[in-house]
C-alpha cells in the first residue's frame, strides 16, 4: 500500500514537471518574440532565464526517471545521483547564461536601442502569471528535491524578472529612461549568478562524496565507541551517497569476536537512530589475543 501511495505520489509529480515544462516553453517563445518587436534586451533576458528553467524542468524529470531505476550490476548503489548531476547541469548553465546577458548589457551600452514600452509590459505581465503558476506547481516537490528546489526558486526569481521588467516598461513610457532596460538586465543576471553561486557548493559536495554538513564524524565515533565491546573506532568514511542518504564505512576494535554479530546490530541500530545513517559497512578487528589463531 505505501509502495503505491509512493508511485502516485511520484506520477502526479511528473505530471506537475510535464505542464510547468509546457507552458514554461511557450512563455520562452513569447518572450523572445516580445523582445525582438519591442526591442527590450531586459525581455529577451528574462526569456532566456526563463528558458533556463524550461530546460532544468526537463532535466529533472529525465533525472527523475533515472533515478528511480534499481541497483545492477553497472551501479551497485543505484541510479539516484542522476537528479545530483542534473542539478550541476543545471547551474553550469545557469552561470552561462548570466555570464551573456551581463555580456550583452554592457554592449547595449554602447549601441542604445529604442524599446516599445507597452510590448514590455503586456509580455513581461503575461510571464508574472507563468511564473507563478510553476512555482506553485514546482512547490511541494522542492521541499525533497535539490533539483526541484532550485527550479522553483529559479521561477520565483522569474516572478521578481517579470515584476522588474514591468517597473523598467512602466519607467520607460513615462520618463523614456532607456538607461533602466539595461540596469534591470544586470540586475537579472547578477540574481541568476547568485542563484547558481549559492546551490553549486552543495551540489558538487555530493558529488566529491563529501560528509553530510549536519553530521560530526567526531561525534559518529564518539556514539560507536560507546556501545558495549566497542574499544576504538578509526579509519571512517562517511560520505552522502545522495541528496537523502548517508554512508559509512569504518574499522571497529572489538574486545570479542564471539560478541561480532551482536555488537554489529548495535552499532547499525545506533547509526540509523542517531545519525539517519541506513548504509554501513564495518571491519572488526580484535582489541587483544593471546592465542596463536587470532
Amino acid at each position: 500500500m505505501g509502495h503505491q501511495h509512493n508511485h502516485d505520489i511520484e506520477a502526479m509529480g511528473d505530471r506537475r514537471l510535464i505542464i510547468a515544462i509546457v507552458i514554461n516553453m511557450l512563455l520562452t517563445l513569447a518572450q523572445v518574440v516580445g523582445g525582438i518587436v519591442s526591442g527590450s534586451l531586459a525581455l529577451i533576458a528574462d526569456a532566456l532565464h526563463n528558458f533556463s528553467d524550461a530546460a532544468s524542468l526537463l532535466i529533472a524529470w529525465v533525472a527523475r526517471k533515472i533515478g528511480r531505476q534499481p541497483a545492477d550490476r553497472f551501479k551497485t548503489f543505484g541510479y539516484k545521483r542522476a537528479e545530483v548531476i542534473a542539478a550541476l547541469i543545471n547551474l553550469v548553465t545557469l552561470v552561462l547564461v548570466g555570464l551573456y546577458l551581463i555580456y550583452e548589457a554592457i554592449w547595449r551600452v554602447f549601441e542604445p536601442q529604442v524599446i516599445e514600452g507597452w510590448m514590455v509590459i503586456i509580455v513581461a505581465g503575461i510571464a508574472l502569471v507563468v511564473d507563478v503558476a510553476t512555482a506553485i506547481l514546482t512547490y511541494s516537490m522542492s521541499k525533497r528535491s535539490m533539483n526541484m528546489r532550485a527550479a522553483f526558486l529559479h521561477n520565483v526569481s522569474d516572478a521578481l524578472a517579470s515584476v522588474g521588467v514591468i517597473v523598467a516598461g512602466t519607467v520607460i513610457l513615462l520618463y523614456g529612461w532607456y538607461w533602466a532596460d539595461t540596469l534591470l538586465t544586470l540586475l537579472i543576471a547578477g540574481y541568476v549568478l547568485y542563484q547558481a553561486a549559492i546551490l553549486l557548493p552543495d551540489t558538487i559536495h555530493i558529488l566529491m562524496e563529501g560528509a553530510p554538513d549536519n553530521i560530526s564524524i567526531g561525534d559518529v565515533i564518539n556514539v560507536m565507541e560507546k556501545v558495549e565491546g566497542v574499544s576504538n573506532v578509526h579509519h571512517v568514511h562517511l560520505w552522502q551517497l545522495d541528496e537523502h542518504q548517508n554512508a559509512l564505512e569504518a574499522h571497529v576494535v572489538i574486545n570479542d569476536f564471539g560478541e561480532t554479530e551482536q555488537i554489529k546490530k548495535t552499532l547499525k541500530l545506533e547509526l540509523e537512530r542517531v545519525f539517519a545513517i541506513a548504509h554501513s559497512t564495518m571491519e572488526f578487528e580484535i582489541d587483544h589475543c593471546g592465542k596463536a589463531c587470532c
